[in-house]
């Protein structure tokens, strides 16, 4: 069958495997990785003021949410930058799955406050959100009109990252995901414009984490780890992290969520979505991700959680297309594939995929989460239009994705 992709997938699917040009003579390959500065080690959010002002911020909008607020983790933020006699604003209007008026928000305070750099210190969204207001700040125009590949063309302010979640790696990645909040969805901003000056990762920021979400973001670096290693644009070097956080979080997440006050296990998940998005920030994603995006936005659901209810359908479906290297990340994730039959394989790695997240604690489902048959064809059509789609191994169409949805309810 004939797929008839949108232009944006066809754009965006150049863009990744120009990062993988053959030479005619001699088989070689050469790769293009692109990855941010970062500091990662116990007690490195401590650098935020040091850094901020060698990239000469003199007041900085500082963005967070509620919950890092609550948990405390700004006030240390704080204490380094007034220790090098740097003015901040806190903003921490930002919303699970980031609004497009939450950005422009932002932006009109950064420039209220007359700010020349941004810190931000949170999850996901928090990032996410910082990147946004980011682009608005230097560039004077809509967030929404930036969706797409190389959409950014003048730089951000500069920015330091420091994560408080293992999973999204948004500090480190040139992805900017967007709640479209009129059309229900949401939208990708992908540019090296808006990879952070600094990713301060620091594994002590994950003690305020709940065992739930401490589930939900391990899987998502699980599938970014997974799609990456699968992609079409995957390479040597993305490879060598997609495994080493495909083997990391099949050792250590179950660990991390029995024992959350352990630092070494929360360094060793924060150290696996660090490897992880360091792979699909240059590998990109799957059907996964296009499909998390669609139902996130259109429901307003964690992201993580849409991942993990939605990874073992989206495996069934591209098995065959990438068998050895399913094969290859099962044996990472101690389930025994290797000299099973192409049917039997699948089976299981599917069947054990499913109950890794049950007993990490996510056990809803997407009917529970108030997905219907109607609206499955709704969220398939958004689905197909997701740039994620075009690194996926396996070419997908609208009636597979909506297929896909219903095996998942």
């Amino acid at each position: 069958m004939l797929v008839t992709w949108p232009f944006e997938l066809v754009l965006y699917y150049k863009s990744f495997i120009i990062n993988k040009v053959v030479y005619s003579m001699g088989g070689l390959s050469k790769f293009k990785f692109l990855v941010p500065e970062f500091v990662f080690g116990a007690e490195s959010r401590f650098l935020a003021g040091r850094y901020s002002r060698n990239l000469g911020a003199s007041k900085v909008l500082l963005v967070t949410d509620a919950g890092v607020t609550a948990a405390g983790w700004p006030r240390d933020v704080i204490s380094c930058l007034e220790h090098e006699g740097i003015n901040y604003h806190v903003f921490s209007d930002v919303s699970p799955n980031p609004r497009d008026h939450e950005v422009m928000t932002g932006a009109k305070v950064y420039h209220k406050e007359r700010c020349n750099a941004i810190v931000a210190i949170g999850g996901g969204s928090v990032i996410d959100c910082a990147k946004g207001i980011g682009i608005v700040a230097t560039n004077n125009k809509d967030i929404l009109q930036f969706e797409g590949v190389d959409m950014v063309p003048v730089p951000m302010p500069p920015l330091v990252c420091i994560p408080t979640t293992a999973g999204t790696s948004a500090d480190v990645s040139q992805f900017a995901i967007i709640a479209d909040t009129a059309e229900r969805l949401k939208i990708a901003i992908i540019s090296k414009s808006v990879v952070p000056d600094i990713s301060l990762i620091d594994p002590e920021t994950l003690l305020s984490m709940d065992p739930f979400l401490t589930a939900c973001t391990g899987i998502d670096a699980l599938v970014h780890a997974l799609e990456a290693y699968v992609s079409n644009a995957a390479s040597a070097i993305t490879d060598m992290h997609a495994l080493e956080a495909i083997r990391l979080i099949g050792e250590f997440l179950q660990k991390s969520i029995l024992a959350p006050a352990d630092l070494n296990l929360r360094a060793k998940i924060m150290q696996a979505s660090l490897h992880a998005g360091l792979a699909f920030s240059n590998a990109s994603l799957g059907c996964v991700h296009a499909m998390a995006h669609s139902l996130g936005g259109y429901l307003d659901l964690p992201h993580g959680e849409c991942n993990a209810l939605l990874l073992p359908h989206v495996v069934d479906f591209n098995f065959l297309s990438a068998i050895e290297r399913y094969k290859t990340a099962a044996g990472l994730l101690h389930i025994p594939i290797a000299t099973e039959s192409e049917s039997e394989a699948r089976k299981i790695f599917v069947r054990l995929l499913n109950d890794f997240r049950l007993e990490a604690g996510i056990t809803s489902t997407l009917r529970k989460k108030g997905v219907t048959e109607k609206t499955t064809s709704v969220l398939a059509k958004q689905a197909f239009k997701d740039p994620c789609n075009a690194t996926n191994p396996r070419v997908p169409t609208n009636a597979d994705l909506e297929l896909i949805f219903k095996e998942a309810l």
